[in-house]
């Protein structure tokens, strides 16, 4: 159980099959065992995300063109026809220590950017640290870049638990 329920924000980004979700589940996992409430924000920016499965309610619901949430003892999910600002989302969670959010490259986060197989520079200017693997050669990194190493769990944590911001 969290005890101060901070609300510090960071956020992943990365080329596609980079990684960046292996990478918050590890850290959500590692986080929540040491006593943390995580929070997680997933960036769909081709709309590829499904609502429940075809012919369920929720999805006949969907495609009413209603806004709609499914209550069960356990969870909810709510599902909106419209867009939502983080803020609005950051609302919904209620409490929590760290917010983890994967993408939206255009909020004011400090971000990691996770790179395995082939560098992709473009990520360079929207990245604080980057997080590579023994498949990244060092020497193609500018040297002003803080490098974390993609598989170490606890280096990366630490670097969360210093440079997270406050939303």
């Amino acid at each position: 159980m969290s005890k101060t329920n901070k609300r510090l924000a960071v956020a992943f980004t990365g080329p596609s099959n980079s990684g960046k979700t292996t990478l918050i589940e590890k850290i959500s996992f590692v986080l929540q065992k040491q006593g943390f409430k995580i929070a997680i924000v997933k960036h769909d920016p081709m709309d590829k995300a499904i609502f429940d499965k075809v012919g369920k309610d929720s999805d006949r619901f969907s495609k009413t063109g209603a806004e709609v949430a499914v209550l069960s003892p356990t969870r909810t999910t709510l599902f909106k026809k419209q867009k939502s600002t983080i803020k609005d989302v950051v609302s919904l969670f209620g409490d929590f220590d760290f917010l983890l959010v994967e993408g939206l490259k255009t909020i004011p986060l400090p971000r990691i950017c996770v790179q395995r197989d082939i560098l992709n520079k473009e990520y360079f200017d929207i990245g604080d640290s980057l997080a590579i693997n023994e498949t990244i050669d060092q020497n193609h990194v500018p040297k002003n870049m803080n490098i974390l190493d993609l598989n170490n769990i606890e280096e990366i944590i630490q670097w969360i638990k210093n440079n997270a911001k406050e939303v």
